[in-house]
């Protein structure tokens, strides 16, 4: 008997994962199945399209290879676009030719809104929407300045951040008057605002653009219906989506009234032999936008196709846990509390940026939604309320409260129910997870094979791990701690090979205890490990391969592609001469300076060229580098102290001096800060910094493991009256065991936490020397510490490493700054000019 033909319109990430879904089904024995594609690339990851502006290429974002296509017997046909659908006689047609179907499949998604805006066709204006619209974005940058998108949606910040990447300075503009207004509310949208604009990314809301016209100070100008203007030099529209269904239209489909192929709970048309999944379906006069629920359609359609009559879609979660341009974004189910009697509980913490609002039921006993800004650690355990319907505390607020403030600890695995949803993109429950462990599964890496979670967007990976280390070790498996797929030991394991092996390069620790070339998690993670342990320059040739591009360039990039310089100043106090010397450097290379938190001149604007020469002035001046570039110590911020205030009861500025100066030469898995008190009025506030000194009368209190940042926590209160010895001692020995045994990018509070027997045990091992290596730990600190170099300073000095900072091998001694925005004279910010 012949085979039936399954033609498939669309090779996008919904109409890929349809056919994964189908060939491993029965009914695909009886099916010939064909599928075409506008675009000539196999279809690819869409969600991380920007990071094909940080180096990824189609290959990276492939969903999938030619020779899987071949070896699942679907004939796939690239760049050959249908254009016409014969219903009647069951054909579709391209400029190739007819085919034949017996089911055909739509998967033809959306096409990115343009507004009809005058001057919209100008060949500096683009869509955010493919590859080849990103090649297009790419070569126009080249010879811009600035980049605006309008619109200030999940893709508009998306294309922002492309635009931030390409290294011009970028604009979104926004007609309604808050940033992701179906997401967030008005709180929300005004603190992601806030946070976008100190990126360096400028917002403009209430923004409606009247024209695009030829611009006098860039390529183009936007004229907006306030009459102000502004000037760029590209223009990217991401306005929103609308669902392509002009071959739907076409043949007589049913459409929505504002467009969609109308589908039932089968994802079938109002042609029982044609089906829609993804952007283009209206299901109940919804279009869902989200890659999840269009899996979820086409996972639905292959049991359709199975014959199977309980297959049916019933709308998706809509929930979104994002991280725009750096800044953590969250919103779940009725995130507006639209819902009769909804109640709202906020928490706003504008100090650190937080803001976290729940949506409850009238009675208080359900989530329904919830929106967070600058914080997403609650989000899986508010997504796990509100998906699963468990009843909330009687005191639901301190779901979104910090610990300190008597929030709750995060829900564990263990309380999630054998049907929580962990991953919406792909369907898979705890429970499935359970089944495929149960069935072989031995790793996070198989988990995700077998069942695919956490390889669409990514976003539940956090939860994944959890849930498949918690039930791991519920099996008596021990759980994987590998720091990546190069080498199977943890970044403690790493740092006693190299210590006890005397191992000095990456090259020699991989080639012995890992495999492949490494990558970006395990390069600087061995890098910060042999920093640590001898203390060589980091831009030693075979170091230099390894670091990040802060560490590469001994300097923090800024936005607009210039880098900053923080020369050392210890415990703030700074002489008159070294101010002077500061501010001449500052106005011969015309920078930017700015007094930063931890009592330091910041120094912004300088090119890649002019660094070595910039600090060639500073060494001569006295100044050292500030390691602001660095995972290490950052700074030790203080009072005046006894020296001036009539409270204070020790020379705090002199300790402070002190222990920068002693452990300014410390690599550690995360940057670390200090504070000294000079009394318990705290002004330096020392508990709220990684280490923390406060002077008593008898001598010091020392504080540790607490932080700022995105976890905000105050230090414990770990020894008391302290002699100035027994001070340094303790910091020494709490130091270098965080350094031995932290994980990657792990601060010291989470440290702490994560010790078994956390704040008593790290008392026992410091304190009391319970493990017998205190006088090891002093003397590895006390090795840091006689070996310290100022890396600038042996930087200039070498002729082969100031060969890194020339932009071209036959750039001149001396080159103007660049200018990326127009500034004002005496407040160097960006500003919109108007008419």
């Amino acid at each position: 008997m012949s085979k039936k033909t399954l033609i498939v319109i669309g090779n996008g990430m919904v109409g890929h994962h349809f056919l994964e879904q189908f060939v491993a089904s029965p009914a695909a024995e009886d099916f010939r199945v064909v599928v075409f594609g506008e675009e000539k690339q196999l279809a690819y990851d869409r969600v991380h399209l920007s990071e094909y502006f940080s180096g990824s290429s189609h290959a990276d974002l492939a969903m999938g290879t030619a020779d899987w296509y071949t070896e699942n017997r679907i004939e796939l046909r690239l760049n050959e676009a249908v254009t016409r659908i014969d219903r009647e006689g069951r054909k579709v047609t391209t400029d190739r030719g007819d085919y034949a179907y017996d089911e055909l499949v739509l998967a033809t998604g959306s096409y990115p809104f343009v507004p009809p805006i005058e001057g919209r066709e100008h060949p500096h204006c683009f869509v955010y929407r493919t590859l080849e619209d990103l090649d297009a974005i790419r070569a126009s940058a080249r010879d811009g300045k600035s980049g605006v998108v309008i619109g200030g949606g999940l893709l508009g910040l998306e294309a922002a951040n492309a635009l931030k990447s390409l290294g011009l300075q970028a604009h979104v503009v926004e007609f309604a008057p808050r940033l992701m207004p179906v997401q967030l509310d008005a709180e929300g949208g005004s603190l992601l605002r806030h946070k976008i604009e100190e990126l360096g990314v400028q917002v403009h809301t209430d923004k409606a653009t009247t024209a695009i016209v030829e611009g006098q100070d860039a390529r183009l100008r936007m004229n907006f219906s306030d009459d102000s203007h502004l000037d760029t030099d590209l223009i990217v529209f991401s306005a929103g989506i609308r669902p392509q269904d002009t071959l739907a239209r076409a043949c007589g489909l049913e459409i929505g009234e504002r467009g969609g192929i109308v589908i039932d709970d089968h994802c079938t048309t109002s042609d029982r032999h044609i089906h829609a999944i993804g952007e283009c379906a209206l299901w109940d006069q919804r279009i869902f936008g989200l890659v999840a629920p269009g899996y979820t359609m086409a996972r639905t359609l292959s049991s359709v196709l199975n014959n199977d009559e309980e297959a049916v879609f019933t709308g998706a979660d809509m929930s979104t846990k994002l991280k725009l341009l750096g800044v953590d974004v969250g919103a779940i189910g009725d995130a507006h509390g639209q819902a009769p009697g909804a109640r709202s509980i906020r928490f706003n913490d504008e100090q650190a940026g937080h803001y976290r609002r729940m949506v409850i039921s009238e009675d208080g006993k359900r989530l329904l939604g919830a929106i967070l800004v600058g914080d997403n650690s609650h989000y899986d355990t508010l997504l796990q309320y509100a998906l699963n319907e468990i009843t909330l505390p009687g005191n639901p607020e301190t779901l979104i409260l910090p610990e300190s403030q008597g929030g709750a600890p995060a829900l564990g695995p263990d309380a999630l129910p054998e049907t929580a949803s962990i991953c919406s993109c792909h369907n898979v429950t705890k429970g499935d997870i359970c089944g495929a462990i149960d069935a072989g599964c031995s790793d996070l890496a198989s988990v995700k094979v077998e069942t695919k979670a956490s390889t669409g967007c990514g976003g539940c990976s956090a939860l994944l791990k959890n849930v498949v280390d918690s039930e791991l070790e519920k099996r008596g498996v021990e759980v994987s701690k590998d720091i990546c797929e190069h080498f199977p030991y943890s970044r403690q394991d790493l740092f006693h090979l190299v210590k006890v092996n005397g191992i000095r390069t990456f090259r020699t620790l991989i080639s012995q205890y890992g495999k492949g070339h490494g990558c970006d998690i395990c390069k600087p993670t061995v890098a910060s490990i042999l920093a640590t342990c001898w203390n060589e320059h980091i831009l030693t040739t075979d170091h230099v391969p390894l670091q990040d591009t802060n560490d590469t360039f001994m300097a923090n990039m800024q936005k607009n592609g210039t880098y900053s310089i923080v020369p050392r100043v210890p415990g703030g106090e700074i002489t008159p001469d070294k101010l002077i010397v500061l501010g001449e450097v500052a106005r011969e290379y015309d920078l930017y300076t700015k007094i930063t938190g931890g009592q330091r001149v910041d120094l912004f604007g300088a090119t890649l060229s002019q660094l070595p020469e910039i600090w060639e002035k500073l060494i001569a001046a006295g100044f050292e580098t500030g390691h602001a570039y660095g995972k290490s110590l950052r700074t030790v911020k203080s009072c005046v102290g006894n020296t001036w205030c009539r409270y204070g009861v020790q020379d705090s500025v002199g300790m402070a001096i002190f222990l920068e100066n002693r452990y300014k030469g410390l690599r550690a898995p995360h940057k670390i800060k200090m504070a000294v008190s000079g009394c318990t009025r705290e002004c330096a506030e020392a508990q709220s910094k990684d280490i923390g000194v406060i002077a008593t009368e008898n001598g010091w209190n020392l504080y540790v493991c607490g932080n700022g940042g995105m976890r905000p926590r105050h230090a414990d209160l770990f020894a008391t009256d302290l002699s100035d010895d027994g001070l340094i001692r303790t910091i020494d020995r709490v130091l270098m065991l965080y350094v031995r045994t932290a994980d990657r990018l792990q601060r010291t509070s989470v440290w702490m936490e994560n010790l078994e027997g956390g704040l008593d045990y790290l008392k026992e091992v410091v304190l009391e020397d319970s493990l017998g290596m205190g006088a090891e730990l002093e003397a590895h600190m006390a090795d840091i510490v006689s070996t310290y170099q100022c890396e600038w300073k042996t930087a200039v000095e070498d002729p082969e490493k100031r060969k890194r900072f020339r932009e071209f091998v036959n750039e001149p001694e001396k080159k103007d700054p660049v200018q990326q925005w127009t500034v004002e004279r005496d407040q160097r910010r960006p500003v919109l000019e108007s008419a």
